[in-house]
């Protein structure tokens, strides 16, 4: 038995996100059947983490096991010969026998972009938020300063979750202005609860929109209330951009 690792990346937009689900075509499903087709045999691949529907992947890492002794790169252009256009293999490997991309993962980046300006674009409007109203990038900054560190991030948890354990430490979040009105939000953590940065990243445009003063960050956080922070920003702008063992 052989074990693989492969990176993808991926448009989200027509998935229900990555894990299999009954209502919809997930990421997973493509996935598994493009590789079986390929190797003929059937395979569970695990994604790095689960992304949510309408959410894209620059860099996703996955695992998987297989019998065939078919060589590596031929399994690879095999595989991205019958992908769709929006799913693509990008590297695959052998790896490690215990190697498993979701328990071996020490961190992940998340960017998620957002377009700022008067008018409303039509171009790439699926990888991005629109946001009319102007931002105040360094009442966004101070404000993102609050969040570094561990912390219980329950006010930024999805409404629902089920995970008991809810402390993680953010790394970094950086917040970078671009030309066009685009701006760009990146966070690293060692790991994310459900709907997190998209929580997260809705709380910083009402501080930069003059919705909520930055200095209440703090007070949100200790509250542990989702009620308390600001609304989801839309899945279109999410890209998961680096995992890292």
């Amino acid at each position: 038995m052989r074990n693989l690792k492969m990176f993808l990346e991926y448009d989200g937009t027509a998935y229900c996100g990555w894990q299999r689900q009954q209502n919809g075509m997930s990421i997973q499903q493509v996935l598994e059947e493009s590789v079986g087709r390929i190797i003929h045999e059937k395979v569970s691949i695990i994604a790095s983490g689960r992304t949510d529907a309408g959410v894209h992947a620059v860099n996703q890492v996955a695992s998987f096991r297989v019998e065939s002794p078919l060589p590596v790169d031929k399994i690879f252009l095999g595989v991205n010969s019958v992908l769709p256009a929006d799913i693509v293999l990008t590297d695959l490997q052998e790896a490690d026998p215990d190697f498993n991309a979701l328990k071996d993962a020490k961190g992940k980046i998340y960017l998620y972009r957002i377009k700022n300006q008067r008018l409303r674009p039509v171009l790439g409007r699926q990888y991005y938020w629109f946001v009319r109203c102007p931002l105040d990038i360094e009442r966004m900054r101070r404000a993102a300063s609050y969040l570094t560190g561990r912390h219980d991030f329950s006010c930024f948890c999805a409404t629902g979750c089920d995970v008991k354990d809810r402390v993680r430490t953010l790394r970094d979040i950086a917040i970078d202005g671009r030309d066009h009105g685009m701006l760009d939000i990146t966070v690293e953590s060692s790991g994310f609860l459900r709907h997190m940065v998209r929580n997260i990243v809705g709380t910083l445009v009402d501080a930069g929109r003059d919705k909520l003063n930055p200095d209440d960050i703090p007070d949100i956080i200790a509250s542990r209330d989702r009620k308390k922070a600001g609304t989801a920003a839309p899945a279109c702008g999410l890209f998961l951009k680096e995992v890292k063992y």
